[in-house]
């Protein structure tokens, strides 16, 4: 079965303190069991890395009864299930979810506080995810919409500044021995290569580039390999970076790989990423810092 949401994980924490204080760890772990998750399910991380899917449901799903007075934490890790908690599984409400938690005035105290800083309400009307994974949510939809906007500008843009951009990125990106190491020599006579960058001041050790501004659709195939393998040989360098606004097709990376050159691909998607996190051709709107409690700090 899928990863339950954390609204559906609500009523089994709350049960699972009928019986006295309780260690969330192994809450998860015992919840884990009861909804037979698999290998995979158990092993899914949030994008940050840091916690599971799972576990990150099970915190929030507590979290939520707590500011309904349902729960309270009793010390690091640990929590216990209040009188009104305990009033509550009795009525056995079904379904137990942030809708009915509204009933409750600490609740709704809550969400008061939540709104004055525009933070409440989103989290509220999704169905499954957590707040944390809906801040993912949104973060990646913004960042795959910009994503697709630098594409369609570089494939609209002119060649030499295509090329001009790609050589900007690879010295951002730390290619180089410093911020001039790098040069566009896309031209007639330039034996087919786009730049060129200075991995030390006298050029002895050089990275030559090739840069496709292609169509979506337009995907390169093993040929173009080749013929940068010969562009490299006929520089007398081994290190190549091919980079496209569009795709390689497998052929074409199974080429890139027995040749004996080393050759990095970089596509379309690839390239927007890199862009995005190395701020060329955008730059930073804003920026939220999201602070946890510590609660070593109290103890």
């Amino acid at each position: 079965m899928a990863i339950p949401d954390y609204q559906t994980l609500m009523k089994p924490v709350l049960r699972s303190a009928i019986a006295g204080e309780r260690k969330i760890s192994d809450v998860v772990e015992e919840l884990d069991q009861l909804f037979s998750l698999t290998e995979s399910e158990r092993a899914e991380l949030l994008p940050s890395g840091k916690q599971t899917r799972f576990a990150n449901r099970v915190h929030w799903a507590r979290s939520y009864l707590k500011q309904a007075g349902l729960l309270r934490n009793t010390r690091r890790g640990y929590f216990e299930i209040t009188a009104k908690g305990a009033e509550v599984l009795t009525e056995d409400p079904d379904p137990l979810n942030a809708a009915y938690l509204t009933k409750f005035a600490s609740f709704q105290d809550f969400q008061a506080r939540g709104a004055e800083t525009k933070s409440a309400a989103p989290l509220l009307t999704s169905q499954e995810g957590t707040p944390d994974e809906v801040l993912n949510a949104a973060y990646n939809e913004i960042k795959s919409a910009l994503a697709e906007e630098l594409l369609s500008k570089l494939r609209e843009s002119d060649p030499a500044f295509f090329e001009d951009i790609i050589v900007r990125l690879l010295i951002k990106m730390g290619y180089g021995y410093d911020a001039t190491a790098g040069r566009v020599i896309g031209q007639s006579g330039d034996d087919g290569v786009d730049g060129v960058i200075n991995l030390d001041q006298l050029g002895v050790d050089q990275v030559y580039v090739q840069a496709k501004r292609y169509a979506q659709q337009n995907v390169i195939g093993s040929g173009a390999l080749r013929d940068f393998y010969g562009a490299l040989g006929m520089k007398d360098v081994t290190k190549g970076i091919f980079v496209t606004t569009s795709t390689f097709s497998s052929s074409a990376r199974q080429t890139a790989e027995k040749l004996g050159a080393r050759i990095v691909l970089v596509d379309g998607a690839q390239l927007a990423r890199l862009m995005i996190n190395h701020e060329v051709g955008c730059r930073v709107k804003r920026t939220y810092t999201i602070a946890e409690l510590d609660e070593s700090f109290f103890e």
